[in-house]
């Protein structure tokens, strides 16, 4: 498992490097990732290296890199 988390956080990162700050919806499409929990997984492997920035805006979450 921790090998795939790892595989969908670098997807993360890729997609967010080339195509700047997105939603959490939307990033879920560029890069490919098949459920919320594969996403969410990833959001908290690249948080905890502190490599993201997470911004809750009402429903809504936008993520950059930092």
């Amino acid at each position: 498992m921790t090998e795939k988390i790892g595989c969908v956080a670098g997807a993360v990162w890729a997609a967010l490097n080339e195509n700047g700050a997105m939603s959490s919806k939307d990033l879920k499409k560029v890069a490919k990732i098949k459920t919320d929990k594969d996403l969410y997984l990833a959001m908290g492997w690249l948080c905890r290296e502190d490599k993201l920035n997470v911004v809750e805006e009402g429903k809504e979450i936008t993520l950059s890199l930092k």
